[in-house]
């Protein structure tokens, strides 16, 4: 792992931190690598059930570092390191598991379109946002156009899509780009909170849930309906199944094992 990600197990929870402060979290191609990485780790250990993405410093990021992405990624896409999982989602294998983003500070274009592929996002009051690629004479290139517009709808994201202004977190909440807006202390604690409350249910049954809500924006609602009783009753033959209706039953917290 580079010292550009931070990576910490907290239980069921990796907590995954941009760390190059210094640079203001640019995106170098070492910071995607590791991010990639990070990720990947998330994916594969079957003991990790939920991820949170912050930023160390002042900023999450002032996003790509064009000069040098240009020089070295490839024309087809980014090659990224053996087990490492697309941060924006744009290749296979994608991330199956939840992942909340906290930011603050100032959030620029690659890292918007970053936190848009996350499940759940988190941002400071004085969080500031640009999608400014259109004042660069480029356009999103990490999923803002399809995103963006998503979460947002079509007017809210052309607005900025088109003009690179800055929006505040009050305005990405209004937009649903953020589901919370909180004071700059308690970003990463509410994080690791709801991280920690998404980790206490049963991983099948979040995973499951996850899969088919992107199988019906992905595909349609119909290829998502199609799949709803088969998978349901797969999950019935679980344990996590049998000891959620023991719980409820027996009126105690569930002991899920992801089985």
């Amino acid at each position: 792992m580079t010292n550009a990600v931070t990576v910490e197990r907290k239980g069921h929870v990796l907590l995954i931190g941009l760390n190059r402060p210094e640079e203001r979290n640019i995106f170098n191609m070492d910071l995607i690598y590791g991010l990639a990485s990070a990720l990947g780790e998330l994916e594969r250990d079957p003991e990790l059930r939920c991820g949170v993405l912050f930023a160390h410093g002042k900023h999450f990021t002032l996003g790509l570092d064009l000069a040098e992405y240009s020089s070295q990624a490839s024309e087809e896409g980014n090659e990224y390191p053996d087990g490492g999982i697309d941060p924006w989602g744009g290749q296979k294998p994608y991330r199956t598991k939840p992942l909340i983003s906290a930011v603050h500070g100032i959030c620029l274009t690659l890292g918007i379109e970053l936190i848009l592929n996350s499940d759940i996002r988190l941002a400071a009051k004085d969080t500031r946002f640009f999608q400014l690629e259109v004042q660069r004479g480029i356009f999103p290139f990490g999923g803002a156009t399809y995103r963006f517009v998503r979460d947002a709808g079509w007017g809210n994201a052309m607005r900025y899509l088109l003009t690179g202004d800055e929006f505040s977190a009050e305005e990405a909440h209004r937009m649903g780009i953020i589901q919370e807006v909180v004071e700059q202390d308690q970003l990463l604690p509410r994080a690791i909170e709801l991280a920690e409350y998404i980790a206490s249910q049963s991983p099948i049954g979040t995973q499951e849930t996850r899969k088919n809500a992107r199988l019906a924006i992905l595909e349609g609602e119909e290829k998502a309906a199609k799949m709803l009783h088969p998978v349901i009753h797969k999950l019935f033959q679980t344990e996590d199944a049998k000891e959620g209706v023991a719980s409820f039953l027996e009126r105690r917290k569930a002991n899920f094992k992801g089985c």
